[in-house]
């Protein structure tokens, strides 16, 4: 991997989705009634916007490119986006379209029934995205290329064959529930990157497995150089093909969302890969990424800085926040 600068500048692609989200809601008011929220918020929201906001928070440069509505929503989100500091001037506007949109009416538990709208991430195009504007990235997201409906297999494999022989560490993730119709379109791209992150049930889904570790090693057989799972509220599995799979446990804290946890990670992972942390500490701190953000309403909540993770995986794993702290201040780890 290459040297990574003070601040990495990552790049994002893929779905931004404006969420609506509310709790505690414990259930719908039936014919015209009502229930009263403690809280109401929207975000920035997706596998790319989502991931973009955490990456920000927790000190890189990020330029995101997909595509949202000419509609009050898009302005939305990227007021959201920009209020984060995240460059949308990739970001194509879509006349006559929605902006992807998502109601989540949070339970008491954190858990989050969906209502959603595509909307205009559709209709991203591979015109919509000059692959020499991948250069002079740390680290690329191709998040959620089975929802970019407009890229075929060989676009996909393009942007992330693109941004590696531009020098990037490149990582894709998913944001539909998985099939195998959506591995067969999106699999040549997956073999093509460093890291793929998917939740647990997504990999089964799209490799057609009943057994995880079988799943993962599917993944490795396509090419891709490592693979992180998420796990929900037990951790994560983490890989780079070189060792064995390690198991990183989930940190306890109080939740009060689980949107968004999963992008969380993915930005923790690399975030700590672009330090020049190891595959297992770097997934430490996503999974206290994805932690801090359980406990806040929506994807962009809990999770406010890198010295905050930090803070939080010295209450398990203080060794391995000691090391990724030496990373930080370029300090030799042993």
């Amino acid at each position: 991997m290459n040297p990574v600068p003070a601040e990495a500048r990552i790049a994002v692609i893929g779905p931004h989705i404006l969420d609506v989200l509310g709790r505690p809601v414990e259930s719908i008011p039936s014919g015209q009634g009502s229930a009263r929220l403690a809280e109401i918020r929207a975000t920035a929201a997706g596998t790319a916007a989502g991931t973009a906001v955490n990456l920000a928070k927790l000190g890189a440069s990020v330029v995101t490119f997909g595509a949202v509505g000419a509609d009050l929503l898009g302005d939305m989100m990227l007021a959201a986006m920009a209020g984060h500091g995240v460059d949308t001037a990739g970001v194509v506007r879509k006349p006559g379209a929605q902006t992807s949109a998502t109601i989540l009416p949070i339970r008491p538990n954190g858990e989050r029934p969906a209502l959603h709208v595509p909307g205009a991430t559709r209709l991203f195009r591979p015109t919509d995205l000059d692959l020499a504007r991948l250069s002079g990235f740390d680290a690329v997201v191709l998040g959620g290329p089975d929802a970019l409906a407009g890229f075929g297999p060989d676009d996909l494999r393009a942007v992330v064959e693109a941004a590696r022989s531009a020098g990037a560490l490149v990582a894709v993730d998913v944001l539909h529930p998985g099939s195998a119709h959506d591995f067969n379109r999106i699999g040549s791209a997956v073999g093509a990157a460093d890291w793929f992150c998917p939740n647990y049930d997504q990999l089964l889904a799209l490799t057609g497995r009943a057994d995880v570790d079988r799943a993962i090693a599917d993944v490795l057989e396509c090419g891709t150089g490592g693979v992180a799972v998420t796990l929900g509220p037990d951790g994560c599995l983490v890989t780079d093909g070189t060792g064995a799979l390690a198991h990183i446990p989930a940190i306890e804290i109080p939740v009060v969302d689980t949107t968004g946890c999963g992008d969380a990670l993915t930005a923790g992972l690399l975030t700590g890969l672009l330090l020049g942390c190891d595959p297992v500490d770097a997934a430490w701190l996503g999974v206290a990424c994805g932690s801090l953000v359980a406990t806040g309403l929506g994807s962009d909540a809990g999770l406010t800085s890198l010295g905050q993770a930090l803070a939080l995986l010295r209450t398990t794993a203080g060794a391995v926040a000691d090391r990724i702290g030496k990373h930080v201040e370029g300090e030799p780890v042993a």
